[in-house]
């Protein structure tokens, strides 16, 4: 399997630097700085990475979930 590109994103007015890592896990930089790690849970469903563990955290996130929604119409 191929690496994808890093590509940019834009959610309202927010520019979001999107860098594909493995299937379904995204780090994503914003104002030129590392921002989070996402990971796919379903279709609509996004999920935090934590950054010490690299595990999966729970919780809703709407802008980890606009963020996702936004790389999917990439894909």
């Amino acid at each position: 399997m191929e690496m994808q590109e890093p590509f940019d994103i834009e959610i309202n007015g927010v520019e979001y630097s999107v860098f594909p890592d493995e299937k379904d896990t995204y780090t994503i930089f914003k104002d030129g700085k590392e921002y989070v790690q996402i990971i796919k849970d379903t279709e609509t469903s996004w999920l935090k990475l934590n950054p010490e563990t690299g595990l999966p955290m729970f919780g809703m996130d709407e802008e980890v979930n606009l963020i996702g929604a936004e790389i999917l119409k990439t894909e």
